[in-house]
């Protein structure tokens, strides 16, 4: 195996593996894979057999670029944290999703999908959301391109992310609580993927996140890449070496953290996926299947998907995404944990110092910047990049009862 060497940093092997296609089987090493009812079989087949006519059609991929442009804000800027550089004594630069339309990179997926089901024929967008930005982003592009929306929401999420569920409803879309289990985003993904086997023949299930069944996990990842290949690009044009030492985004089911490093996975950054402390499957999990993949999974003793717990709705969730699995099987990207605690305190600071309010989600990649630049596994003088995935308007109310 190769190696690139950076001038601001130690040399790291260049994975052998680019995040590419991963065949008609849809794995990634040993995870992946379709794992659905045999009713759905043939509806994931002809989202793949689309998607790969589309991914491959000038006038579907030119489209897609004029809407991330003059609709949903791209390119979205890298912008240096100044002060709280100068504080960590690092250079921490921040890929600003935040600023994209409707608040989170989730619009880079969804209008992609929402694009593929005009191309199908579908006159309806079914999804899943946790923190609801999903849930927006597919509301948005449903009103944007004619599409009638159905979201499932889990109901504990639904009071804790109230003003992204009016969101919805102003939007035009039809939010349906979902009760059952622990009333969060892994029981909407049951609910929507249920709905979706009854309903396939005039519906698109629009995944939100590098999860379910193949060709999903792929496919958002395409329409995610945009982030890392712009990021790249920006890195280039603005450091000495070119690329940041440390590449961070945080995890949930995966979609910014494999967005951000399709971009960088063959470059010498070191890669660094954070995850809550309750929902670190990557960390904690063990392989098993979970809506209709093999990664790894949050589980109990006797093998049932246990339940995750964050204080951000959209990494509450017991599984991730295959590819991020394969990736720190390969040890080519490194998955921490962070708690709730540090989550908060690291968003106060980002706001504090930069004037920058992001995410809950978003914060725990942040979070973890701060506790390895305090214990030193972040060297002074290394440039850190952190994806900031979302702004932190939803998580208000959160953030109040947390005092």
């Amino acid at each position: 195996m190769g190696e690139l060497t950076s001038p601001s940093g130690p040399a790291h092997p260049v994975a052998r593996h680019g995040m590419g296609d991963p065949g008609a089987t849809g794995r990634f090493g040993e995870y992946g894979g379709r794992y659905v009812p045999e009713s759905l079989v043939p509806a994931c087949a002809e989202v793949e057999a689309a998607f790969r006519d589309a991914w491959a059609d000038p006038d579907f991929r030119g489209r897609l670029k004029t809407l991330l442009t003059v609709y949903a804000g791209r390119p979205t800027p890298l912008t240096p944290a100044w002060r709280l550089s100068e504080e960590l004594g690092v250079t921490l630069l921040l890929k600003r999703e935040d600023l994209a339309h409707t608040g989170s990179h989730k619009i880079n997926n969804v209008i992609g999908q929402a694009l593929l089901a005009r191309r199908m024929g579908r006159r309806r967008l079914l999804a899943e959301t946790g923190a609801g930005q999903h849930g927006v982003a597919t509301a948005t592009a449903g009103a944007l391109l004619g599409l009638e929306t159905t979201v499932f929401m889990g109901a504990r999420d639904i009071e804790r992310q109230a003003l992204n569920v009016l969101r919805m409803e102003v939007l035009g879309a039809e939010v349906v609580p979902v009760a059952s289990g622990s009333r969060t985003l892994k029981d909407a993904c049951n609910e929507a993927m249920r709905h979706w086997v009854s309903s396939a023949a005039d519906s698109y299930y629009c995944i939100g996140s590098v999860m379910g069944p193949h060709p999903y996990p792929w496919m958002v990842r395409e329409f995610q890449r945009v982030i890392g290949e712009e990021a790249r690009g920006q890195c280039a044009a603005g450091l000495p070496s070119g690329v940041p030492d440390h590449v961070v985004a945080c995890v949930g089911g995966g979609s910014n953290a494999a967005g951000t490093f399709a971009g960088f996975v063959d470059t010498t950054a070191r890669l660094v996926g954070v995850e809550a402390e309750g929902g670190a499957a990557a960390t904690f999990g063990r392989a098993g299947v979970l809506h209709g993949f093999r990664s790894m999974v949050l589980q109990d003793d006797d093998g049932q998907v246990a339940e995750a717990h964050s204080i951000a709705a959209g990494l509450d969730y017991p599984g991730i995404g295959p590819e991020h699995a394969h990736l720190r099987d390969i040890a080519r990207a490194e998955y921490a944990v962070v708690d709730d605690e540090e989550v908060v305190e690291a968003l106060h600071r980002l706001a504090r110092t930069e004037g920058i309010l992001p995410a809950l989600e978003s914060a725990h990649a942040l979070a973890w910047v701060l506790r390895a630049v305090r214990t030193g596994e972040i060297k002074p003088g290394s440039t850190v990049m952190v994806t900031l995935s979302g702004r932190g308007d939803k998580d208000l109310p959160t953030l109040k009862e947390a005092r």
